[in-house]
């Protein structure tokens, strides 16, 4: 049993790394169906449970700053990508399909929320209000959302096993249903988006060990200064100090992605290393409480990307969108920029870069929509017994 920090700091740093090795070398198909994220989390819930470390109080300050710090520095970290000015370039047509997708997503919250009200009641929704901010962005706005708005570590796994397994499905299904595209088409009178001009991508070079130190100095610097001017910010309803200190270092990067640091590698990388590391210092917070609620949450999942095509089928239809396009964007949002350019490559290499850029559009916007959806739910949620 671990009962000091460093010991502690080192198992959680060890877990975090050792899924996604497996995954990079064995391949196994476990990692399709539940990426190394979620076996990170569901691991070290599972330790914690089993009383593997002592929650003794320096332990917890450990765990609290730990998720307090790295939150912010994370979205500062993925924000430097995004060059809002790329995204110009993409043309009305792609981001029409893009943001109808987000329309479809939150009418499919929405309407899915109302129908589970019932079992959703006091701090119930909270999870599809996370979930909200990953099928928008990725697994750093779901976190992002679930610090936002106080949401309990316990809840946060019914949320990340819910993502995970819903999502795992739908890559299935955007892949199969490649062939129907001409049929789709026609129906829908589209345009081939094989014919969209060509979105270069920027490079940002080879990275070296100092720009990993560098840009984890940066990030952890935007994090405190937005931590201390949120502090003098008025607060209210879902705003309060987290909420600005998470929507301000998430401006601070889309700032600095307009300079000439954003070509300085090395962003990519520690993003992804912390964003697996914030993760599993959540997951060492929580236990397996309230797991049989998880049922309920899978099937609202389901429900939610169910509605999601729909309303995209239909607005497809209205707007003339082909079934490419359709399905990138609907990757872009439940899926993020890891699965999104292997989708795109499927359908035609061309897509490749739209692929990734809408993914990163999504990131931009995945916290903001998740944080929408919460004061929605929030209001209109029913009162816990």
């Amino acid at each position: 049993m671990i009962t000091t920090v460093w010991p502690y700091l080192a198992l959680m740093l060890l877990l975090s790394g050792a899924f996604p090795a497996l995954e990079r070398r064995t391949g196994w198909k476990l990692f399709k169906l539940l990426p190394p994220i979620v076996l990170v989390y569901l691991t070290i819930t599972a330790l914690a449970a089993f009383g593997a470390w002592t929650l003794i109080p320096e332990i917890k300050q450990a765990q609290g700053v730990l998720v307090g710090q790295s939150v912010p520095a994370l979205l500062f970290l993925l924000m430097i990508r995004c060059d809002l000015r790329v995204f110009a370039r993409l043309g009305p047509r792609v981001l029409g399909v893009f943001f109808a997708t987000t329309f479809s997503l939150f009418v499919a919250f929405l309407l899915v929320f109302l129908l589970f009200r019932p079992w959703l009641a006091g701090h119930a929704w909270q999870p599809l209000a996370a979930l909200s901010g990953s099928w928008v962005g990725g697994t750093a706005n779901q976190i992002a959302v679930k610090q936002a708005i106080g949401m309990s570590d316990d809840l946060l796994g019914m949320s990340l096993l819910t993502d995970a397994l819903c999502y795992s499905v739908w890559v299935v299904v955007l892949f199969s249903v490649a062939p129907l595209a001409p049929a789709f088409n026609r129906w829908t009178k589209a345009k081939n988006s094989g014919e969209l001009p060509k979105v270069e991508m920027r490079e940002s070079g080879v990275l070296h060990w100092d720009g990993v130190l560098l840009w984890l100095g940066a990030a952890l610097l935007v994090a405190l200064s937005s931590r201390q001017m949120a502090g003098v910010l008025p607060v209210s309803g879902v705003i309060n100090a987290s909420t600005w200190t998470i929507l301000l270092a998430t401006g601070m990067g889309l700032v600095v992605a307009h300079t000439p640091l954003a070509r300085f590698p090395g962003t990519n990388q520690v993003s992804s290393a912390l964003l697996i590391f914030v993760v599993a210092g959540l997951a060492s917070q929580s236990n397996f409480h309230g797991i049989a609620s998880a049922p309920m949450y899978i099937l609202a999942g389901a429900c939610i990307l169910l509605v999601h095509a729909v309303v995209l089928i239909v607005l497809a239809r209205l707007f003339h969108f082909d079934l490419y396009l359709c399905g990138i964007a609907s990757l872009a949002h439940v899926g993020g920029v890891a699965a999104t350019p292997v989708l795109a490559a499927s359908y035609a290499e061309a897509l490749v870069p739209v692929g990734i850029l809408l993914a990163l559009l999504g990131y931009v916007l995945g916290t903001g929509f998740g944080l929408m959806m919460a004061a929605i739910m929030s209001a209109w949620a029913l009162p816990g017994v």
